[in-house]
């Protein structure tokens, strides 16, 4: 974990800066300087809040900061920041001196290691890859490589650095590929069970042959690389008391065109290559085993039409908007993008 310092930013900078900057530090705030003094913070959910209101990636950080920041002087101990954070129900607690200056950085876990997580993750993994002809003729898409490594591995490797340890994958074409190269999982000090598809039953519908669960289970797609924090998702999940989760992520599409509107026949006024601004599907979900258990077993349904099942039946279905690094591996040019990243 970086010092406390790399979240310094200043209170002229956008919010594109503060994303950057959070996702650089890894810490989920950002600090706002103004002359070398504390002047606000802006945390990983202020941000999330942000974005659902719409704001612009290039507006200024102070459309979403918080000004008036709880702080605490460099003489008090430990102990007594902790006692601070946990009756706000913050995670960090910027120090400062008597000039307002600031020192140093509390964050409740001072600890970078991560403990073990004991709800499992389940990665579909049984799609055809037709658009990835014809990478994958003899491999599934999931296996296709980005910097030397299968995706389905970046992605095991990412969730057990956060302390996750039980992964189910859900396998149709070629699965027989994911299994002989993995196999339990033992090597990687994890466990691995396969959801074995006898036909293809789409994103959601593999998640029928779970076997009972018994806290909210993690669900991503397998041509996902992202920089999502699994345990994040699943803290929101559990804060809003959902049934089940969705990550969205912000697309911004600019229409080539000036665009003329009208009433009837009369033109009401122009519009230069308007942006259009929406949220698509992230491809990462949390589900409660009570919602699962909603699936009819070996019926084909996909994600979005389980979570509109879910709405009809009453149960409360929320959108998780994120603003890390994400990338979906759904055709070639996106498998040339990604091995032409740096390897971080």
């Amino acid at each position: 974990m970086n010092g406390w310092k790399s979240t310094l930013i200043n209170h002229r900078a956008s919010i594109k800066d503060a994303i950057e900057c959070l996702n650089n530090t890894g810490m989920q705030i950002v600090l706002i300087e103004k002359d070398g003094k504390l002047f606000g913070t802006i945390s990983d959910g202020d941000i999330r809040r942000g974005l659902l209101k719409g704001v612009n990636l290039n507006d200024g950080i102070m459309s979403i900061t918080d000004g008036e920041p709880i702080s605490v002087m460099s003489n008090v101990s430990r102990i007594e920041a902790i006692k601070i954070m946990e009756l706000n129900k913050i995670k960090h607690l910027p120090i400062v001196n008597k000039y307002n200056k600031l020192v140093g950085l509390h964050l409740i876990d001072g600890s970078s290691c991560e403990a073990k997580a004991k709800n499992a993750i389940v990665i579909m993994a049984g799609g055809l890859g037709k658009r990835m002809m014809p990478y994958t003729e003899n491999i599934p898409k999931p296996m296709l490589e980005v910097h030397g490594k299968p995706i389905l591995r970046h992605i095991l490797d990412k969730a057990k650095s956060e302390g996750f340890h039980e992964f189910f994958i859900s396998i149709n074409y070629l699965g027989d590929v994911i299994k002989d190269y993995f196999g339990s999982g033992e090597e990687l000090g994890i466990k691995i069970s396969y959801l074995t598809e006898d036909k293809p039953l789409g994103t959601a519908g593999a998640l029928s042959l779970l076997p009972m669960q018994k806290k909210p289970i993690i669900v991503t797609n397998g041509d996902v690389l992202s920089d999502i924090v699994f345990k994040d998702i699943l803290n929101f999940h559990k804060h809003n008391l959902a049934d089940a989760t969705m990550a969205i992520r912000p697309h911004e599409w600019q229409n080539p065109f000036g665009v003329v509107e009208i009433d009837d026949i009369s033109i009401t006024d122009f519009i230069e290559k308007p942006i259009i601004r929406s949220f698509v599907n992230a491809g990462v979900y949390v589900i409660n085993p009570q919602s699962l258990a909603l699936l009819l077993k070996n019926k084909y349904i996909d994600m979005p039409n389980f979570f509109q099942y879910l709405k009809e039946k009453n149960q409360k279905v929320i959108a998780y908007p994120i603003h890390e690094h994400w990338s979906d591996i759904g055709r070639p040019e996106d498998l040339t993008l990604a091995n032409s990243k740096e390897n971080n």
